[in-house]
């Protein structure tokens, strides 16, 4: 029997990108950064994962990050190009608020574009000192940054 080593990296990749868009190369928004978009999403998988998550410039960066950390080609203009196109097409706008009292880390991550860390951070903290009721609250916890959480005011439920 060959038995093969997961490495947890990918999975998270793939549940984190996983949607419900069933989108195709050719059915992506037209635009500037399109084909760049689909040269780079398709080096690992296929475009409905790339496009399924709605981001803000910062979580679309973060994304971008991590697929460059996981072996991701690019010119640093294709990386602008995707960015953008990113940004523009499959906006922070389209999602849903996020509750910071029920969230798990992928939906803290995916929905605020916190890192892993921070999550991790939000939910410890939630377990020690119960639920928050405030932006305030949220700030109490040193891994997140008071600023970014007031830009992103308008996707926290309590």
């Amino acid at each position: 029997m060959n038995i093969m080593k997961v490495d947890m990296r990918y999975v998270w990749i793939a549940v984190a990108l996983t949607g419900s868009l069933g989108l195709t190369a050719q059915e992506l928004p037209e635009g500037a950064g399109k084909p760049e978009t689909e040269k780079l999403c398709k080096q690992c998988h296929e475009m409905a994962r790339s496009v399924s998550k709605r981001q803000d410039r910062e979580g679309w960066i973060a994304t971008m990050d991590k697929m460059k950390a996981f072996g991701m080609r690019s010119t640093d203009a294709e990386y602008a190009a995707v960015v953008a196109y990113l940004t523009k097409n499959f906006p922070a706008d389209a999602v849903g608020k996020v509750n910071v009292n029920t969230a798990s880390a992928i939906e803290l991550e995916s929905g605020l574009s916190l890192r892993r860390s921070q999550a991790s951070a939000l939910i410890a903290y939630r377990k020690e000192n119960g639920p928050f009721k405030s932006i305030d609250d949220l700030k109490k916890i040193p891994a997140l940054e008071g600023a970014k959480l007031d830009d992103k005011k308008d996707r926290i439920a309590f």
